[in-house]
């Protein structure tokens, strides 16, 4: 299988993975003029499931170094399999909540408060439990995205102000802080099942990137069924609306959401191949920087804060410059 084998390497795979979560979101805006979110996350759910399953049978089953992807399922303990298996279902309901925040209040405020929340949390979830970098440089990092965060939120709360029409922008905004929480939490759970420390030689019973994306994409797709189903009976926003509908669908519509499934996918995978020597908190956290480039998004090209004051302007400024500072930092965390 494809393995990274320098953190120079594993860190460019880390900025891939920002660039690919940050942007899914656009396949979903694109998709929302004519496409409920609720229909346009089965199209992401089939996406990400059908880009692990090639994923799995060529670059995680060709070369000489580590478990090919059948070798590697087949010695798999049930405990790592049902634990990458959780970290789909977990992920798979903060991410709607997450899709359900974008369809109401925009890539620019849902990103950077849901996926920046989940940064914060989850770098120390996942430092403490694999400690790896420099935990000044790491936690400092941190500190600057989580004030950068505070910015967006004030900045999102100033445009809802001058938005008097924007009556759901509230709910989306805490959606998006819902979200983040249980997001923190996914990716411990398929860290755990892999072997950080030798992907080349992984220990027996723990399983490869590769197969670990494959489980969490099952995961993903089946937990579909039950949470996705929900919100499409109880909308959080908007009418009900069903299965009939998602099948009169168009197949360029359909194809949209696919896409936005395997952009996301390419990225989650970037991110766990990256781990093994990056490091899982510093590897999630650099994918996690995805909030600045859904930011750049839905203020220059969705244009969601047009009209805005220059207070609001400003505090936009500030919030990309503590996102680099603090993605920086992080970066340079894991060179000592």
């Amino acid at each position: 299988m494809f393995i990274v084998d320098n953190y120079s390497l594993a860190v460019l795979f880390c900025f891939i993975t920002m660039l690919c979560w940050g942007s899914w979101g656009n396949t979903q805006k694109l998709a929302g003029k004519t496409w409920r979110y609720e229909l346009f996350y089965w199209d992401y759910a089939i996406g990400i499931l059908v880009f692990a399953v090639i994923m799995a049978f060529t670059l995680g089953s060709i070369g000489d170094s580590g478990r090919g992807f059948l070798e590697d399922i087949k010695q798999a303990d049930t405990a790592f399999l049902v634990s990458a298996l959780i970290g789909g279902v977990i992920f798979n309901a903060s991410n709607i909540l997450l899709a359900a925040s974008t369809s109401i209040a925009g890539l620019s405020v849902a990103f950077p408060l849901g996926v920046g929340l989940a940064l914060v949390l989850g770098v120390f979830i996942n430092y403490f439990s694999t400690p790896k970098g420099d935990p000044v440089s790491l936690f400092l990092g941190v500190f600057l995205i989580v004030i950068a965060i505070i910015l967006n939120g004030i900045a999102a709360s100033k445009k809802t102000a001058d938005n008097k029409s924007d009556k759901n922008a509230k709910k989306g905004i805490l959606l998006a802080a819902f979200a983040g929480i249980l997001m923190s939490f996914f990716y411990r759970f398929v860290a755990a099942a892999m072997d950080l420390d030798n992907f080349e030689q992984p220990a027996v019973g723990k399983i490869t990137p590769y197969t670990a994306f494959f489980v969490f994409a099952i995961g993903v797709f089946l937990s579909n069924f039950v949470f996705n189903t929900i919100v499409m009976k109880k909308p959080f926003v908007g009418t009900p609306v069903t299965y009939k509908e998602y099948f009169s669908g168009t197949f360029s519509t359909h194809m949209v959401g696919v896409l936005g499934g395997c952009i996301w996918a390419l990225g989650t995978l970037f991110s766990y191949i990256a781990a093994g020597k990056a490091g899982a908190a510093i590897s999630y956290a650099l994918g996690q920087g995805a909030p600045m480039i859904a930011a750049i998004w839905g203020i220059f090209i969705w244009k969601e804060f047009k009209g805005t004051s220059k207070t609001v302007n400003l505090l936009l400024t500030l919030m990309f410059i503590l996102f680099v500072c603090g993605l920086g930092l992080i970066v340079y965390a894991g060179r000592t």
